[in-house]
């Protein structure tokens, strides 16, 4: 969330111009999306904890070596290192572990758990006035002690799969014969990676959640320039439509998990999709605080909203014993929307001098993409393991 804080003090300090900027953010995504079936299969194999561990001491070194930058190659590699500790230690062992231990829940647990994210994402503000008070290298240092003092504790909370602890997904206890009849048994699909991959399924799956990432990573790397320098609007003011937006995702994650033990998942990701496409347009051409916030309100709720139910879904469809893996193998996909979202729009500002064909652009992929969403049903083969006794 604060990345967008750093690129106009990093662009008066270097003089780097918008898709350098941009291609910087592009590479850690690529990195973990590159990594991400190698993460996958660590979590799985070695779980959360140990990965967690380590992923935060790199996220902790990575932001010490920003704070040193002096030149755009270590600028790149500070960010690698970044990107990597960030992959390791945040988002995906997070998932994957929430997957294993929910199941009659899932989506609502899902929610609770990313909103989480979206609560880091309050600090934006502070972020902005602390670079603006003490300068980027200050705030870099000090967001590695933060990882260190608070990221490595709390990953030792972490716990892989309830069995191993001698509990049930859930916390229900072991089916027991009712009287007269078997206990009823809920069954779980339980994909591997490569039966996953085998169905359409995942790739629909997939190409929507690399979709909305288009538009993610776009306003992740250039919401804050881009009110600024596009709409007139003060450091202060645009980093209080962070807080907006970050909290419309926190309310859309819990919101979205709650909905989506409910309701149909795949009709509420067509809409978050299409709202995404509203929020972008109005962001294009906006020339009012009122407006900003506008776009806060509508694609806060669509990412944290659809956010929450893509993740969960994924694990409704193809179970929880390799879905970190089988995450690991989508992000490879995912990376792309992720990467080139940013990346596109810093070249269309440097042609150009304005965001607005770029954001265009993007809401229209985002809308044509929506259909993958309604495509992405059950695969007719699953696999099954005993879940957890039902009624």
């Amino acid at each position: 969330h604060a990345f967008s804080a750093y690129v106009l003090p990093l662009q008066q300090e270097f003089g780097w111009n918008r898709t350098l900027l941009a291609s910087a953010f592009a590479l850690i995504r690529m990195e973990s999306g590159i990594l991400g079936p190698l993460q996958g299969w660590m979590i799985d194999r070695f779980g959360p904890r140990r990965v967690m561990t380590v992923g935060n001491v790199l996220f902790a070194c990575g932001f010490l070596l920003f704070a040193q930058v002096n030149s755009l190659t270590t600028f790149y590699a500070a960010l690698a290192v970044v990107g990597l500790g960030s992959s390791l230690g945040g988002f995906m062992p997070i998932a994957a572990t929430v997957t294993q231990w929910f199941a009659r829940r899932r989506s609502t647990a899902l929610g609770i758990t990313l909103s989480g994210m979206g609560a880091g994402g309050m600090m934006v503000p502070l972020v902005v006035s602390l670079i603006a008070s003490h300068g980027w290298r200050w705030m870099a240092t000090l967001s590695a002690v933060l990882i260190a003092a608070l990221a490595l504790p709390a990953a030792q909370f972490m716990r892989s799969r309830p069995e191993a602890y001698g509990q049930r997904v859930d916390g229900l206890p072991e089916p027991t014969p009712r009287s007269g009849s078997d206990s009823v048994v809920l069954q779980e699909p339980a994909f591997t990676a490569r039966q996953a991959l085998r169905t359409r399924t995942f790739w629909m799956l997939s190409l929507v959640h690399a979709s909305a990432l288009l538009i993610v990573g776009a306003v992740l790397v250039h919401q804050i320039p881009h009110m600024v320098e596009g709409i007139g609007m003060s450091t202060t003011a645009a980093g209080s439509v962070v807080v907006v937006l970050v909290v419309v995702v926190m309310c859309g994650q819990l919101l979205g998990g709650w909905i989506g033990d409910r309701v149909n998942k795949r009709l509420i990701i067509f809409a978050a999709m299409w709202m995404h496409a509203v929020a972008m347009i109005i962001f294009a051409y906006t020339d009012s605080y009122y407006g900003a916030v506008l776009f806060a309100i509508l694609h806060g709720a669509a990412w944290g909203v659809r956010g929450t139910l893509i993740n969960s879904i994924r694990a409704d469809y193809f179970g929880s014993s390799s879905f970190a893996t089988i995450s690991g193998f989508s992000s490879l996909v995912i990376m792309i929307g992720m990467t080139s979202g940013p990346l596109f729009s810093g070249v269309v500002y440097d042609l150009t001098g304005s965001y607005r064909g770029a954001f265009v652009t993007l809401a229209a992929l985002a809308a044509v993409a929506s259909i993958a969403a309604l495509l992405a049903r059950p695969p007719i083969v699953t696999p099954t393991t005993e879940l957890a006794p039902g009624t």
